[in-house]
């Protein structure tokens, strides 16, 4: 590692290893190798940019050196975590709600793991997984946070609204102070991730509770979103993670990961 400024920012924080890139494809894949080879649990990918990295929805991005944080954190599950895994999703969108928080920003969770601001996006998770037969044997969360101007994809790439902390909070902001920040909420709230603390705190943070959105799953051929979306009001979280929303007949419908797409109702 050749980044004094992390080292300084994380020393003497417990994680399980340490790895450093000034630039790479993607900081999932890194972490999804060195799981696979036997990185100790916290252990963490951090890249000064990357030039291929994986978002939700297939979708592929770049970050520029010195503007945003692109970094993979692999967890260990234990096994009454691996019986709640779907709350591995809201985990670091809700560390980095708490992290902004303390510096006078109010931010929410896009479900299931979009961080915004002011109802723009300023944040995205990618979780991946290894697998040992039926069984998850490591986590890989990765994410990506706009920090400067600079870290804003071209408008025309845009699919949501987005925004920057340093343009929220008026000023500049280290990132590597923001990311311990971030990784002590996070590793406060694994540990009662299990709990139905974390749900409440995980459902308080939504964006949309209360408020009708347009829901579409699943995906064609080409990975285009198949079907025509519903609307539904945004009730909460149910007890794995899943998202509760109640359809205009008054029945009530649970949403589960994988390829969905939430947005507001058109005008709000």
């Amino acid at each position: 590692m050749h980044d004094i400024e992390l080292e300084t920012a994380l020393r003497d924080f417990a994680l399980g290893g340490l790895r450093f890139f000034e630039i790479v494809g993607s900081t999932n894949d890194e972490a999804l190798a060195w799981a696979a080879s036997g990185a100790h649990d916290a252990s963490l990918v951090v890249a000064d940019a990357q030039s291929n990295g994986r978002g939700r929805d297939g979708r592929k991005w770049t970050s520029q050196p010195g503007a945003g944080l692109a970094f993979s954190l692999i967890l260990r599950p234990t096994q009454a975590e691996r019986e709640l895994v779907g709350r591995f999703a809201g985990l670091a969108s809700l560390a980095l709600v708490d992290s902004l928080a303390r510096r006078g920003l109010a931010a929410e969770v896009k479900w299931p793991n979009d961080v915004l601001i002011g109802r723009r996006k300023s944040a995205g998770v990618l979780v991946e997984a290894v697998w040992t037969g039926a069984e998850v044997e490591s986590l890989v969360i990765g994410m990506g946070v706009n920090v400067a101007p600079g870290s804003l994809p071209p408008a025309a790439e845009l699919s949501f609204p987005a925004t920057c902390v340093e343009t929220e909070l008026g000023g500049p902001v280290p990132r590597y102070a923001l990311l311990r920040e971030l990784l002590t909420s996070l590793l406060e709230l694994r540990a009662g991730l299990t709990s139905d603390a974390f749900l409440a705190r995980w459902e308080q943070a939504l964006a949309f509770r209360g408020e009708q959105v347009q829901i579409w799953q699943g995906r064609d051929r080409q990975g285009e979103f198949s079907g025509q979306a519903f609307m539904a009001e945004l009730i909460g979280l149910e007890h794995d993670g899943s998202l509760r929303v109640r359809l205009g007949s008054g029945e009530t419908r649970r949403v589960h990961f994988g390829e969905v797409r939430l947005r507001p109702a058109a005008g709000q």
